[in-house]
């Protein structure tokens, strides 16, 4: 059987700015393979370090994603899975800033300080695909350096539950700007259903980012992204789930941090307690043991923590009745078939 394969294409105009509230732009059915492009965090106007956010940026329309993709099928307490088959960047430059007001290490909208903000800055990266590299150049001295590039989406997630719309720079248990660099190439997000379609959007793309983003933005890049869509009936995780070949992982929203921490814990214990058909406390202990726990972002309007559980402790138990593996199968095709 041969894959089905879609083209959307986002120009000016047509991206949205928020989950929810948003009719969708194209409508799949399970197991369809989306090509699709995604414009940087700033839409494209900071191009120079000359170009400051404050002054080329109309505020609030930051962070535009494409969407919403519409799952046929989907309702509400299904799970839909996004498989990332590619994630590249489509020009040989990218950019990252500093700005008033955002970041971890300046005082915030919700961190009041009698100091000034960190002053506005920005940092024009060299971008080679073909090498696989971006290139770092300090805008106070000489210093340079390559960095490997590792592509992957800050903002991926789903139409809110009860109508609610929430701005794109936002995460929560929909998804939405969570900021893991987990989200690359060969991974799986699993999103509950909450409105009927699912109503997938995408946007966000990452050169490379520490774990964190610490500054408040990464490698900020324009992508020509590749995904299979596909649903899974009767099976929505409270908070959105990742799966790569190597883990599983949960994924927490919230402020203070320590709650986005909890929160993705308990799920993956949850998680490996219903995989394993261990009591909560067997599951706890293990988790505990195995896990790990990388930070998704600490900058956004709400924190982002990942638990993460080595899946060779599960022996062959399998997540979802193994539709990662399945998934990887048709990126596979795909690949050979283009």
């Amino acid at each position: 059987m041969s894959i089905e394969v879609v083209r959307l294409d986002s120009e000016p105009g047509r991206f949205a700015y928020a989950f929810g509230g948003q009719a969708p732009v194209l409508t799949v059915r399970p197991g369809t393979v989306v090509e699709l492009s995604t414009e940087d965090c700033f839409g494209g106007a900071v191009r120079t370090v000359d170009d400051l956010p404050s002054r080329v940026c109309t505020f609030p329309y930051l962070n535009p994603v494409t969407g919403p993709i519409a799952v046929e099928g989907a309702e509400p307490g299904d799970a839909v899975a996004v498989h990332f088959v590619d994630i590249r960047p489509l020009r040989d430059w990218a950019v990252s800033t500093t700005f008033p007001h955002f970041g971890a290490l300046t005082a915030t909208h919700a961190t009041a300080m009698l100091h000034d903000a960190l002053p506005e800055r920005v940092w024009r990266y060299d971008v080679d695909v073909a090498r696989g590299v971006c290139r770092f150049r300090a805008r106070g001295g000489d210093f340079e350096v390559e960095l490997p590039l590792d592509p992957m989406h800050g903002t991926v997630g789903v139409a809110p539950a009860a109508n609610e719309v929430v701005m794109s720079i936002s995460p929560g248990a929909h998804g939405g700007n969570m900021d893991t660099p987990e989200m690359r190439a060969g991974t799986t997000a699993y999103f509950p259903v909450n409105v009927p379609g699912a109503l997938i959007s995408l946007g966000d793309g990452h050169c490379r980012q520490g774990e964190g983003e610490v500054c408040g933005t990464a490698v900020e890049a324009a992508m020509s992204t590749v995904v299979v869509i596909d649903l899974i009936k009767g099976a929505a995780p409270a908070w959105p789930r990742l799966e790569n070949d190597d883990h599983l992982m949960s994924t927490g929203s919230a402020r203070p941090l320590e709650d986005a921490f909890r929160i993705s814990q308990h799920d993956l214990v949850g998680w490996t307690a219903e995989l394993l058909g261990l009591d909560a406390l067997d599951a706890y202990q293990l988790v505990s043991q195995a896990g790990l726990a990388p930070a998704g972002n600490v900058v956004d309007t709400n924190y982002t923590m990942v638990a993460k559980f080595p899946k060779n402790v599960l022996g062959r138990v399998t997540a979802y009745d193994g539709i990662h593996a399945r998934l990887r199968e048709t990126a596979a095709r795909y690949v050979a078939e283009r």
